[in-house]
This record gives structure tokens, sequence and C-alpha cells, in this order.
């Protein structure tokens, strides 16, 4: 007996092969990621906010110096491009490196072709922290990265077995914690809420099995 024609419709598709980037691809994510990190910085900036990681410590840094956060951000990680190189391998430190010059880069243009009048600090910190964790796993799908404490905790983690999320945690408190010299108290709490956005974020989306691409 023939089988019937909604078979075909109905049957469930077949898993496919992991399909490489090209490097246009490549290019464009990092592109993307690094907007969307300064466009997320910027309204965190706005809200006068910090949140956890690299970038938490560059926004904490720009409400003392003078200089656009994106450009602290990649003064800032410097030093952990070598931790790049360690825990990822040479062309993941690289591609860190143009990640780092693209977020300066980006953050500078926002500085000056992007003025928020007002923002709540309530949406800053879901908003901002969602676009920095979606910047983050778009560099990430495409081998790269932001570099700085993500950086750390994993050298940490091959090196001495300790516990990635746990010590990322750990880093991201003590950044918060050194805000209150910087910030009010009441906007310390929606930093953490900004942190906990980007932490979400990845913990959705930035898991094994969840993306067939390289």
């Amino acid at each position: 007996m023939p089988a019937r024609p909604e078979t075909a419709i109905i049957a469930p598709a077949l898993p496919h092969s992991a399909v490489p980037h090209s490097r246009s691809e490549d290019v464009y994510a990092i592109v993307v990621g690094c907007v969307m990190i300064a466009l997320g910085l910027a309204l965190l900036h706005a809200a006068g906010l910090v949140t956890g990681g690299i970038a938490g410590v560059a926004l904490l840094v720009s409400y003392l110096v003078p200089l656009p956060t994106g450009m602290l951000f990649t003064l800032i990680n410097i030093p952990f491009f070598l931790f790049s190189r360690r825990a990822m391998g040479s062309r993941f430190m690289w591609r860190t490196i143009a990640v780092n010059g693209g977020i300066a880069l980006f953050s500078t243009m926002a500085r000056y072709g992007l003025r928020i009048v007002e923002v709540h600090p309530a949406f800053a910190a879901i908003a901002g922290g969602t676009v920095i964790g979606m910047g983050i796993l778009a560099l990430a799908r495409h081998d790269a990265g932001v570099g700085g404490t993500g950086v750390v905790t994993l050298w940490l983690q091959r090196t001495r077995g300790w516990n990635a999320g746990r010590t990322q945690i750990a880093i991201d408190l003590a950044i918060l914690a050194a805000s209150f010299a910087v910030v009010a108290p009441v906007q310390v709490g929606w930093s953490a809420l900004s942190a906990a956005a980007i932490s979400g974020i990845l913990i959705a989306w930035h898991r094994p099995g969840r993306y067939t691409g390289y």
C-alpha cells in the first residue's frame, strides 16, 4: 500500500552534521557581537550601573576616568590576552584582541553618536545585560570571546580543577562589592540584576548540543 503523501511532511527531520562557518560569517558575527556589547555597555553606563566580569570592571573604572567604557574595556583586558592564548590557543587570542578593538571602536562611536537622555535602571539592567549576553553568545559561537575573567576562570578550571561557573560568580560578587565605593547601594542592586541577565543568556543557550555550527 503506498505511503500517505503527508507522511513526508510530518516525519521528523534527520539531524544535520555540523556546518563550518565561513570566514565572512565569522567576521560578521564578531562585528555583531561587538555592536551588541557596546550598546549594552552604553545602556548600563547611562543608568550608572556596573555588572559582572570584565565589563563590570570597565564600567566601574569609567566612573572615575573620563574615557569611553569600551576603550577602558580593551585597556584592562590587555593582561588577559596571554591567558586567552594559554587557555584557548593563538587563534582564539587573536580573535579576542580583534573583539576588544571592535568594542573600543563601537563604544567610542556610541559616545559621540548615541545620546541616552533618560533610562530607568531596571530597564538598563535587564536590556543592557541581555544585549551584552547575546553579544558574548554570538562571539562564542564563532570561536571568539571578550577575554578577561572568563578566560581566567577557564584556566583555573583546567589547571586546578576549580568550577568555572562558581569561580565566575565569586569574581562577579567581588566586583559588585567593590562597586559600593563608587555607586549608590540601590545601583549595586540593579547592577546585580544586569549580571544575572548576562548569565541567564549564557546558561540558557551556551551549552553543548545547542548548536551544530563551528
